[in-house]
Order: structure tokens, then sequence, then C-alpha cells
């Protein structure tokens, strides 16, 4: 079971569950985009800026993401990271925020060729699509479990 009844009640009722909400598919449609515009660079060698900048604003919207998810995980479960529902899911994330901000490093102090940093961005994006499918399946299965209580509710 992913929430106790108490949890389920606190993540309905929090402002960070909406929060949430709106910022992960922005979050997703940035990542489209600047993912588009990375292939695009490797393929056309055309855009170098914008793919750059793109991933910076990708990784100011998973850093605001990661707060403000922190503050969802401590208002449904009592503590920031690593609640036991989402361990695994925090764990990935800590490696998705690593690697996006080792690629804001190299970009902003020049420290790798814009290959390198492209790689590492990719990587970062590698480990940011890992992360998203967990959280699907566990959005999913929050789901599932709902709907599961209701018929529950609905039957006593």
């Amino acid at each position: 079971m992913l929430y106790t009844q108490e949890e389920r009640y606190k993540r309905d009722k929090t402002r960070w569950t909406l929060v949430q909400g709106v910022l992960a598919p922005l979050q997703f449609i940035v990542f489209l985009v600047s993912l588009g515009l990375l292939l695009n660079y490797f393929v056309n060698e055309t855009f170098l800026e914008f793919a750059l900048i793109s991933v910076v604003l990708k990784t100011l919207i998973l850093c605001l993401i990661m707060v403000t998810g922190a503050m969802w995980e401590k208002t449904v479960f009592g503590q920031y990271l690593f609640a036991n529902p989402f361990y695994w899911e925090d764990v990935v994330s800590m490696v998705v925020v690593f690697l996006h901000l080792t690629y804001l490093v190299a970009y902003f102090f020049n420290l790798f060729s814009i290959e390198i940093q492209l790689f590492i961005a990719l990587a970062a994006y590698v480990a940011y699509v890992v992360n998203a499918i967990q959280f699907l399946v566990k959005f999913r299965l929050a789901r599932i479990e709902s709907s599961r209580q209701i018929l529950m509710e609905g039957v006593s």
C-alpha cells in the first residue's frame, strides 16, 4: 500500500499536489524541446546556444520541482526525502539532480568541450526518463489503490 488513509487525505488536501501536477508536465515539455534541440545540434550542428540554454532552463525547473516535491513529501509523509513509498524514486532523483548540476557547472565554468557538456546533458536526460517512468508507475499504482479504496468503501 502506497498511502495510509491519513496520508491519502494529506496528499489530496495539500497545495503541493497541485504544484507537482503543474510542474511535472511543464518539465516534460521543456525536456522534449530541449532534447530536440540537443539532437538537432548533434545532427545538423545548428542552434547550439538554444540547446545549451534549454538544458539550463530544464535544470532550473528540475530544481524547482525537487524543492516543491520535498515539501509535498514532508506534508504527506513527515519527511523531506526518502519516505518509504518513494525511496527509490528519490534515490534516482538524486542521480538526476547530480547530472543536471554537473552540466550547469560544466556550462557556466566552461570545463569541457561543447560535445562533452551535451553528453552530460544527455546522460542527465536518460536518468530523468528513468525517474519519470518510476513516478508514472507510482502515480498509476496510487490511482489503482484509490479506486480499490473507493470500491471497498462503497461495499462497506
